[in-house]
């Protein structure tokens, strides 16, 4: 039961981790440099574990475009989760199933059977619901929110097939370069962007590297804990706790409601989810 807890309690950290997020930013420590300091104290927690378990560098390309997806997916997320409703902006992320099946089409050159086209119209069945608006017209993203969260997921999805790929490469040369990844991108949009440094009190910058050091130091091992002692598709299912989390959090914390329009196309990118990671339990079943 050890990974079952791990994941569910990894799971139900990245479904709160909106909200300190949101705290820093109204104390006036935006998305971009609470994204910097975060994982400039997770880093060096990564690089120690990489060293003392003398861990290897094999395909340094393959590497460096994880990090770039891996930087976007997590830059992107947490800038959407902080101009958005939460359940809307995380849901949108859970399309992620879909951007999976058409990645691994393409880059890797597997076949899409009768069941992953169901899995795909379902996911996008479900993105049309949530999306469309009658005043807007087409069922199109509605706001830059919108967008960061489904090009989040679409890198999480990339970032999924690379990790498929890299498989001679250990668990912690893949969490150092992810995380590498994101503190360059992050550090890039401030200079692209121009940010100023903020100027808030120093409890406020320690606070963000004691998130990074110790509570993304511990989400991201109980994930990676229990993605390496479960199969897969068992994971993808307790993965989706997240949203759960999210939901509850966003309904007590927050004034933000969920639309009707959005429960259900929310039921649908789950039911996608779901009917993803069974297929990979009748696969590992029949071999």
């Amino acid at each position: 039961m050890l990974p079952v807890a791990a994941l569910l309690i990894g799971a139900s950290m990245w479904g709160v981790i909106w909200y300190p997020l949101r705290l820093f930013e109204q104390a006036g420590l935006s998305g971009l440099w609470a994204t910097l300091l975060i994982y400039l104290a997770a880093l060096p927690v990564g690089l120690l574990v990489f060293i003392l378990r003398r861990s290897s560098i094999h395909n340094l390309g393959s590497l460096a475009l994880l990090a770039l997806a891996s930087g976007w997916c997590n830059v992107a997320f947490i800038l959407a989760v902080l101009d958005g409703n939460v359940v809307r902006i995380y849901l949108l992320f859970y399309l992620s199933p879909l951007w999976t099946v058409l990645l691994g089409w393409l880059l890797l050159g597997e076949r899409i059977d009768r069941h992953g086209w169901i899995t795909l119209g379902c996911a996008m069945l479900g993105a049309v619901i949530m999306l469309y608006d009658p005043l807007l017209g087409l069922p199109w993203p509605q706001d830059g929110a919108d967008w960061l969260s489904i090009t989040s997921g679409m890198a999480f999805a990339l970032s999924n097939v690379l990790v498929r790929k890299l498989d001679g490469e250990s668990v912690w040369t893949k969490t150092v370069f992810a995380w590498l990844g994101v503190l360059l991108l992050a550090w890039g949009w401030i200079v692209v962007a121009e940010e100023p440094v903020p100027e808030v009190p120093g409890q406020l910058i320690l606070s963000a590297l004691a998130l990074g050091g110790v509570a993304m130091v511990i989400m991201s091992t109980c994930v990676i804990y229990g993605l390496t002692h479960l199969p897969a598709h068992r994971a993808a299912i307790l993965l989706l706790f997240e949203l759960v989390a999210a939901a509850l959090s966003a309904q007590w914390l927050t004034d933000e409601r969920v639309l009707l329009r959005e429960a259900a196309g929310g039921a649908l990118v789950l039911l996608a989810g779901y009917l993803a990671a069974r297929r990979h339990m009748q696969t590992a079943r029949d071999q």
